[in-house]
């Protein structure tokens, strides 16, 4: 047995890598994740595409975590297929996913805030660049899952009004409209000497702390920074963003904790680190070495325009100034080109031992995360929605009808209003396929 804190008799065969890539854009791109174009005047911290690789049995695996405002397809499908090019790993078991920072570069065209193309054009390779470096630098690896819990982080960010509608905030509102996941997943991947070479961590919390015109990765980057302070700089951290689509970091009630800025994020990137420490210390190494990958495109139909919306949107064009973001509204709804058509959906599933990571697109509401947890049939299910692929957000079937934020047609919602369940049924069927005991 090597020298290290671990006894790794009798462990499964594991074999891992990890590198981070710099991604920064230059000063002047614009910022995406508002309504207003923001353009970077400096750099506040560098972005990067995280890359960890493991291999077992024959089969290997790539997790990718960007500091971006998510991962559309154009972007994570290039870069798959440079991917397996390079290394060999299949293009349908590498994961590539954003963490949702909000003070990152636009990754949509077309949209208010403009892209930088050129600084576009070269990202699929440097995710590549991030897995090549990894499986470059392979290591007998031991796993070790772990969980922890926080609720006081954040909070719901919809609140229920008396008439039974929803708004994004909690002004006029009974209550917040759903819940929050507590849960924090991490696990660390340690080589047999015991230095930590990784870290997975698994968290529901919109990236959207700092705000600005600074280039920032938002408190995922300040708690990868933390475990790298911990542990040294060879700890890459890749950050997993939980279903957060109604999940923001301000509360229901007073603190007297700045609510925003670099402290916030610096603050909530090491509350996090410390319970990633805490779980992945405390915990036992992964028995099972058992991997496999499912990824499969689901067909769910576009929300199509409908009379309702229609009469809504005339009403407001009537008004001389139409109330909130109605102008953007009015534009989207007229120049709404998916009426009837239908969407592909990218659902992956990994296993690695008693550990089930999902990748699923867009923004989705965290109902749909806590269901995927409870039906999975691992001990630890880590789920990274804006994965492969972006489509606005996806609310529960019966938010959806309520018009808040994230639910409302066009505005922030893309799919029909019962998309979130076809994702999270197809969701199921592949996590109990891939795991071997499903009917």
């Amino acid at each position: 047995m090597p020298e290290g804190p671990i006894n790794t008799d009798g462990l499964p065969e594991i074999r891992a890598g990890s590198a981070r890539v710099e991604i920064t854009p230059p000063i002047g791109t614009a910022l995406a994740g508002y309504f207003t174009p923001r353009f970077s005047d400096r750099v506040e911290d560098p972005l990067h595409a995280k890359a960890l690789v493991l291999e077992s049995g024959g089969e290997r695996i790539a997790l990718v975590s960007c500091d971006v405002i998510c991962m559309p397809a154009a972007i994570a499908d290039r870069a798959r297929e440079l991917i397996e090019r390079r290394t060999g790993i299949p293009a349908g078991n590498v994961l590539i996913c954003a963490t949702h920072t909000h003070t990152g570069p636009e990754m949509r065209g077309g949209r208010i805030i403009p892209t930088n193309d050129d600084w576009l054009a070269s990202v699929p390779s440097l995710i590549a660049d991030a897995v090549d470096a990894a499986c470059a630098d392979m290591f007998d690896a031991v796993l070790l899952p772990g969980r922890g819990a926080e609720d006081r982080l954040g909070s719901n960010r919809l609140g229920r009004k008396a008439d039974g509608s929803e708004v994004f905030g909690k002004d006029g509102t009974l209550g917040p409209a759903g819940p929050i996941d507590p849960e924090m997943l991490a696990m660390s991947v340690r080589d047999h000497n015991g230095t930590v070479r990784a870290m997975i961590v698994n968290y529901a919390m919109h990236a959207d702390t700092v705000g600005g015109n600074g280039i920032s990765a938002g408190w995922p980057g300040r708690l990868s920074l933390a475990l790298r302070d911990t542990y040294g700089d060879q700890c890459v951290t890749v950050f997993l963003q939980g279903a957060c689509g109604d999940i923001n970091h301000a509360h229901w009630h007073q603190s007297r904790w700045v609510g925003k800025g670099i402290a916030k994020a610096s603050q909530m990137g090491r509350a996090m680190a410390g319970l990633a420490v805490n779980a992945t210390e405390l915990t036992e190494p992964l028995e099972s070495g058992e991997m496999g990958c499912s990824f499969r495109h689901i067909p769910v139909p576009y929300y199509t325009r409908d009379e309702a919306m229609r009469a809504e949107v005339e009403e407001k064009r009537a008004m001389e100034e139409p109330p909130g973001r109605w102008n953007y509204i009015i534009e989207r709804f007229d120049d709404w080109e998916h009426d009837g058509e239908i969407a592909q959906l990218p659902v992956q599933v990994m296993r690695v031992g008693e550990v089930m990571i999902v990748g699923i697109p867009s923004e989705v509401f965290v109902r749909w995360g806590l269901e995927i947890k409870h039906w999975s049939p691992a001990r630890w299910t880590f789920v990274a929605e804006l994965a492969n692929d972006w489509f606005g957000y996806i609310p529960t079937s019966e938010q959806a009808h309520r018009g808040a934020y994230g639910a409302q047609p066009i505005l922030s919602r893309h799919l029909e209003a019962d998309g979130g369940r076809k994702m999270t049924d197809a969701v199921q069927v592949a996590m109990w396929e891939l795991w071997g005991d499903g009917s």
